[in-house]
């Protein structure tokens, strides 16, 4: 049988096969509010057939959002506009979903991608970004605003309160942000934070504020909501943020009840040398696999339906996820599910879709 069409659970949620969407930054948004681009976009991906869709990077307070058409929740806005979304989506699709919260630190405050992604100033639309110590992305970047205890405070109620609102709106699994550069990698980095109180310095301090934002939410939400984190397993700079961290890091993680470890890796300094190809991020997951117990998901040039199946037989990871594969390939996982004797769950109106060289794979949507 196959391991990729195989259920897993992540804490109390039990999902009917290990392939993930990933969240993905549409830079679509409102005011924080999701639109009409939302609607479409999920409700496309809802029909993949996935065992689980985790929605974008979605900002826990205004100026913690990466760019001005970032997601967001909040405020009741924000929660209203993405309860009708989710409202139309359920009511086709029966996928499980979960949504990422996240704070942007010094990443904040960009154009969007394709209007260059460029740093906005506060006086053309930009707002001062914050930051475990006042050290730029960029030398061309201003300076973020060093945290104080005030704002850390305030930012660990955020990511309860946006948890909270979203176990309102019905969502099954919570994943806390802390890769790619944004603010909790930011803390954990040696490279951008060089606080010299309890929260910088050696890595039991710059692991101090991740976990304390992770278990605020951990304890906010019902146990039956599991909360997993995304990492980056190495910035890919000598001196920065390595595999031996991350591993430390996903073991206290998991002492605090932490469902799953979401292993990505980079985006915190413009010196990293990522030597991409198929599978180049696997590595990370599997040594972090090997010293935890908890389920870990791997990401990362996972393109083809044998190379997902290889790792999980091999014991690489226990999930896969697709990000911009599945954007590219929407009904990746009806092809993986024909290559490897696997079903999927699709709509009763795609039923007859079906290949005749490929009979079964698809089945109905409950």
């Amino acid at each position: 049988m196959s391991q990729l069409f195989s259920t897993v659970s992540l804490g109390e949620l039990t999902l009917d096969n290990r392939i993930v969407i990933a969240p993905m930054c549409q830079y679509s948004a409102e005011a924080g509010s999701a639109t009409a681009w939302h609607r479409i976009h999920l409700g496309q991906l809802s029909f993949s057939g996935a065992g689980l869709m985790i929605i974008e990077a979605t900002a826990v307070e205004d100026i913690g959002r990466i760019s001005p058409g970032d997601l967001g929740l909040w405020n009741d806005d924000n929660e209203a506009a993405l309860k009708t979304v989710l409202e139309d989506v359920r009511r086709y699709s029966s996928i499980p979903i979960g949504i990422q919260l996240g704070h942007a630190g010094r990443k904040a405050s960009c154009a969007v991608p394709w209007e260059g992604g460029k740093q906005i100033a506060q006086d053309a639309g930009g707002w001062q970004t914050i930051a475990p110590s006042d050290l730029s992305y960029s030398a061309d970047e201003f300076k973020p605003v060093a945290m104080s205890r005030d704002d850390l405070a305030r930012v660990t109620q955020a990511f309860v309160d946006s948890a909270l609102r979203a176990v309102r709106l019905g969502f099954q699994l919570i994943e806390v942000h802390a890769a790619h550069g944004y603010l909790l990698h930011q803390f954990l980095s040696p490279l951008s934070n060089q606080r010299s109180d309890e929260y910088g310095g050696s890595l039991e301090n710059r692991m101090r504020f991740p976990l304390e934002v992770f278990k605020a939410v951990r304890d906010a939400v019902p146990a039956s909501v599991p909360v997993g984190v995304r990492i980056s397993a190495t910035d890919w700079v000598e001196g920065g943020w390595e595999i031996k961290q991350s591993i430390a890091f996903s073991r206290e993680l998991e002492a605090l009840q932490c469902a799953y470890i979401h292993v990505s890796s980079g985006g915190l300094s413009e010196d990293q040398k990522i030597d991409v190809g198929p599978n180049y991020q696997v590595p990370f997951a599997r040594d972090i696999r090997e010293q935890v117990s908890i389920p870990v998901i791997a990401v990362g040039l996972i393109t083809e339906p044998q190379q997902a199946e290889d790792l999980l037989q091999q014991g690489e990871a226990d999930l896969v996820a697709l990000a911009r594969g599945i954007l590219y390939d929407p009904r990746w996982p009806w092809h993986a599910a024909a290559a490897l004797d696997g079903k999927v769950q699709v709509p009763p109106q795609y039923l007859r879709s079906e290949p005749h060289d490929v009979k079964g794979i698809l089945t109905q949507d409950q």
